[in-house]
């Protein structure tokens, strides 16, 4: 079975928000038109306490119960099965993977819905979107990026990371060879 995993699609990824990538808008009516490809659609929040290491690193953002940490309006959040919270523990600088969700086990729940394939879209491609498709592929998911569902914060590392992603076993296809399925 196939699934689509939406990777952080939140107001502080968009355009206007804290870390923002600069085509974050445009890839949603993507990611809408996908899911409905798909039998099951799950997704990942950043969902960050105020006090983190985290942002030793990072600006504050996603910043649990803010607007910054809410969908994106754009996106079509009804047609999410399951949501996975991740960066939460105020002690690491963890939670790029959505595999890395603490509110629930992501792997454990994609296999016992019996999934094998996973397509993978949202924000941002070279940290969160990366990470994920990373722990994907070393998971054994037969995985797949959505390079026109993806969108980066820093445009010269975008291409590094899917090429990076390639590397590593995962396939980069277009949302138009997806949807025609």
């Amino acid at each position: 079975m196939k699934a689509l995993l939406v990777v952080d699609v939140q107001n502080d990824f968009t355009p206007g928000g804290a870390l923002p990538a600069e085509q974050g808008h445009a890839v949603i009516s993507v990611i809408n038109a996908l899911m409905a490809q798909f039998p099951l659609v799950v997704a990942s929040r950043d969902w960050h306490p105020q006090d983190t290491v985290h942002f030793e690193r990072w600006p504050v953002h996603c910043v649990k119960f803010s607007a910054g940490a809410e969908y994106d309006p754009l996106l079509d959040k009804e047609k999410i099965d399951q949501e996975f919270l991740k960066g939460t523990d105020p002690e690491t600088d963890s939670g790029y993977s959505a595999f890395e969700a603490t509110s629930e086990d992501l792997d454990k729940y994609l296999r016992e819905h019996d999934v094998d394939e996973l397509y993978v879209v949202g924000l941002t491609t070279e940290y969160c979107v990366k990470a994920t498709v990373l722990d994907a592929v070393n998971l054994g998911y037969k995985t797949f990026v959505v390079t026109d569902a993806v969108a980066a914060v820093n445009m010269l590392d975008a291409a590094a990371a899917l090429e990076d992603m390639r590397r590593h076993n995962a396939s980069l296809v277009g949302s138009q060879a997806v949807l025609a399925q």
